[in-house]
Order: structure tokens, then C-alpha cells, then sequence
């Protein structure tokens, strides 16, 4: 009886749960601007204006491919631009030889 009342709403909640690491991000790197575009300006040593840059596309890339997704639109197209944005901030954060974090 609580599958066939909730069938329909299922796929939604999956896919909002799969993205949600994204759509949390995305939210955070608005509301933390400054932070966001300080780190990368102080550990790259880039500017202002390229940091920002780095930041608009992360958020950009994270809060367009997480509503891609949960609209069921180019979803193939999106999670590739997820998987981007993973790639990018690996080396952007450098954590891709932070082997505590890799393993969290």
C-alpha cells in the first residue's frame, strides 16, 4: 500500500538525494563568495578576477547540472558537468594527494 502512494514521488527523492552533495555546495560557494574566491586567489596566487571566475563556474556548473538532473533534461550532459566540476575542484583544492580526504 506505501509503495503504490509513494511510487511516483520515489525517482524524485533518489535524484534529489544523489545531487544533494552538489546543491549543498553550489548553495554554500554562493553564500561564502568571498571565502571561496580568497582561497583560491591566496593558494594560486591568480587574482581577483580569475578566482571569481573559478567560483561563477563552479557554482554555475554545480546549480545548472543539479537542476538539469532533477528537471530529467540533457541528464547525460549533466553528470558529465558534475563529473567536471569534481575533476576541476580536485586539482583547484589540491586534494588529490590529500589521501585522509580521498578516503573520507
Amino acid at each position: 500500500q506505501f509503495l503504490r502512494v509513494t511510487k511516483q514521488y520515489l525517482p524524485h527523492v533518489a535524484r534529489l538525494c544523489l545531487i544533494s552533495t552538489f546543491l549543498e555546495d553550489g548553495i554554500r560557494m554562493w553564500f561564502q563568495w568571498s571565502e571561496q574566491r580568497d582561497y583560491i586567489d591566496g593558494t594560486w596566487n591568480c587574482g581577483y578576477f580569475l578566482a571569481s571566475v573559478f567560483v561563477f563556474l563552479n557554482l554555475f556548473g554545480q546549480l545548472s547540472g543539479c537542476i538539469l538532473v532533477l528537471s530529467r533534461n540533457f541528464v547525460q550532459y549533466a553528470c558529465f558537468g558534475l563529473f567536471g566540476i569534481i575533476a576541476l575542484q580536485t586539482i583547484a583544492y589540491s586534494i588529490l594527494w590529500d589521501l585522509k580526504f580521498l578516503m573520507r
